[in-house]
Order: structure tokens, then C-alpha cells, then sequence
């Protein structure tokens, strides 16, 4: 009674492809799969967390060379003009 033989396994397989569809359960299976890697990576993250891996060597800032690193331009930013005064008539 406790265990499951291999016609109920097949029963409830065949009721979660009648109930699913069979285009559905590969696009479900795989978001499973991610959601599981995600969560095991965010895991793996806490775990590591406030533990420095020994190898790390310290981050140094690079010496300046000269010229000004090539930033992407953000063409969303819009500069406004500076607010002035008009000026008072007499």
C-alpha cells in the first residue's frame, strides 16, 4: 500500500499529459530546471557569503593612465538647462 507500482505511475503520468498537453510539459520542465539551478546558485551564494575563498587575492585600483576609460553613452539621459534668474527691471 506504500509503495507505487509501475501501472500507477503510469496512470498519473498519463493524467498529467491529459491534463497538460504535451506541447507544455518540455516548456514546464524546463523553467523547473532553471528555477532549480537559480535557487541552488543562490544557495551556493549564501553559503559563501563572509567566506573570502583563499585564493582571492585583494582588488588593487589600477594605476591612471592618462585618459578616461570609454563609458557606454546612455542615450536615454536627457541634460536639462540650469535654472537662472530673469533679470529684475528697474
Amino acid at each position: 500500500m506504500g509503495a507505487m507500482s509501475p501501472w500507477h505511475w503510469a496512470i498519473v503520468a498519463l493524467v498529467v499529459v491529459i491534463l497538460f498537453g504535451s506541447k507544455k510539459l518540455p516548456d514546464a520542465a524546463r523553467g523547473l530546471g532553471r528555477s532549480l539551478r537559480i535557487f541552488k546558485s543562490e544557495v551556493k551564494e549564501m553559503q559563501n557569503e563572509g567566506n573570502p575563498t583563499p585564493n582571492a587575492a585583494p582588488q588593487t585600483p589600477a594605476a591612471p593612465t592618462g585618459q578616461l576609460p570609454s563609458a557606454p553613452v546612455d542615450a536615454t539621459v536627457v541634460d536639462t538647462p540650469q535654472s537662472h534668474t530673469e533679470p529684475k527691471s528697474a
